[in-house]
């Protein structure tokens, strides 16, 4: 019997966070530092938790790897995009914690690579600022031949086409469930195909940015423009647990 968090052959779930164990890497995504100073600003008052939550489900992790002799030292930590939230600024709030957060990082791994995604459009100061640089299209693991994009666009590049498997945030794929009159909707990592090649969908790690009904809610990562019956689900609640099939979730969901 396979482990519940098991997602491909030396790739698992941990949190919400991905474990690519022969890379030694950490996959993570959307985060959307600064969400909520853009809602204060609505007029919407929100309590500024995203960060602090973050950093704690990161600590939980980071107990589990290197610490953990099962396990090897993280090397480096991808982010896979959307690192802030506001589009066309920086502001203060993501100013201070995107870098409290890279640092926080920093000490627990080698190299951090950034993806950009459609939040990070202005990113460049911040990246600059600790000497980083931005992966504008995508990045690609070639031992693994793995390829990480923030899956809000399909990118065009030959180490794409050479990628075997695929890995996306963008979506924040989650999943209601209904139990009598009560309602939970869980983040879930999400497996399937894409042009032949497999991939994975990762939810957010934000506490804000929740995500997208995948049985309800209009899909958004042209990745996901298909039908995604034959998709199979990782629910992530106090640990992680394989659900199947969307195609039999959406009788459970209803």
């Amino acid at each position: 019997m396979k482990p519940e968090n098991k997602l491909a052959p030396g790739i698992k779930a941990i949190g919400l966070a991905l474990w690519i164990s022969k890379e030694k890497t950490l996959v993570i995504s959307d985060l959307h530092l600064g969400y909520e100073e853009m809602l204060n600003k609505q007029g919407i008052m929100m309590p500024r938790i995203n960060f602090l939550e973050i950093k704690e489900k990161l600590e939980k992790i980071f107990l589990k790897i290197g610490k953990n002799a099962q396990e090897p030292k993280i090397e480096k930590i991808i982010i896979n995009g959307d690192l802030k939230h506001e589009f066309g600024t920086i502001s203060q709030q993501e100013w201070k914690e995107t870098l409290d957060m890279l640092e926080f990082l920093e000490k627990n791994c080698e190299q951090i690579t950034l993806v950009q995604g459609n939040h990070d459009n202005i990113l460049e100061p911040i990246a600059a600022f600790k000497k980083m640089q931005i992966s504008k299209n995508g990045f690609f693991l070639k031992k693994s031949k793995i390829f990480f994009a923030h899956g809000n666009k399909i990118p065009k590049t030959g180490e794409f086409k050479k990628a075997k498997t695929i890995i996306i945030g963008h979506e924040h794929p989650a999943i209601s469930l209904h139990e009598s009159a009560k309602t939970e909707t869980y983040k879930c990592f999400l497996k399937g195909k894409f042009e032949k090649k497999d991939l994975i969908v990762l939810p957010s790690i934000s506490a804000i940015a929740y995500g997208t009904d995948l049985l309800k809610q209009e899909i958004l990562s042209p990745f996901l423009q298909q039908n995604l019956s034959e998709f199979e689900a990782w629910i992530i609640e106090d640990k992680t647990y394989y659900f199947g099939k969307i195609k039999n979730l959406k009788k459970l969901g209803r």
